[in-house]
């Protein structure tokens, strides 16, 4: 009668049988397995080449543009720091041609200098692609819309971003939106808008500049 096998023979019939059928599926499926890794790392290596000799400098040169239309921002020469001129790229440019490699401040800059150009619809629009996670930006971007919407004359949705504004920034810059939220509601004949507006500043925001007089717009309204 055959000996019945050890403990240690069986674990290596196990680790023999185990090895074999790996052997056979190599066999079987090496080339196309060799294949994936292959193609994987072909990708990677595009894609640290294409970060290290494309987009990199990409950025670099757009950050330099920006770094040059934003000292005519800085100056005050709106228009040109929006479109440009001979030697240097404007805002609109720099987002034509780079997008957002020299970062999501360019829509900020846009819409600003839109703004302060009267062009209203364009300024809408650039604030509007302002997607970075900052609040206090993001309110900017929002409050700007609202400005934008008092420029065309349409105050019921100025009104609406101003709010929006005010609950994203949430902190002491939200006092000059609801401000500016309840000049817009008076405008538009909702005084208890406007009211709440205000009584917000007072209570939320006492240390704000805009809470040092806010009394006399609550005293307007209530008197």
């Amino acid at each position: 009668m055959a000996n019945k096998p050890t403990e240690q023979e069986l674990r290596q019939q196990n680790i023999a049988e185990a090895v074999s059928k790996s052997e056979l599926f190599f066999q079987k499926y090496g080339k196309i397995i060799y294949g994936c890794v292959a193609a994987i790392l072909i990708i990677a290596l595009a894609i640290l080449a294409y970060n290290r000799f494309v987009l990199q400098p990409k950025k670099a040169e757009a950050q330099e543009e920006m770094f040059k239309a934003e000292q005519k921002f800085a100056q005050g020469d709106f228009e040109l720091a929006l479109a440009g001129d001979d030697n240097n790229l404007g805002f609109e440019d720099i987002i034509t041609k780079y997008g957002t490699k020299a970062g999501e401040a360019v829509y900020l800059y846009a819409g600003a200098c839109a703004l302060q150009t009267g062009k209203f619809d364009d300024a809408i629009a650039y604030f509007k692609k302002y997607d970075g996670k900052e609040k206090i930006l993001l309110s900017r971007a929002q409050a700007g819309i609202g400005d934008a919407y008092v420029g065309l004359e349409d105050n019921q949705s100025a009104l609406d971003w101003y709010e929006k504004a005010a609950k994203t920034a949430d902190n002491m810059y939200a006092a000059g939106y609801l401000l500016k939220a309840g000049l817009v509601a008076e405008e538009l004949g909702d005084t208890a808008k406007a009211l709440a507006c205000y009584k917000q500043i007072k209570d939320q925001y006492p240390q704000a500049p805009e809470a040092a007089d806010i009394d006399k717009y609550i005293t307007r309204i209530e008197f």
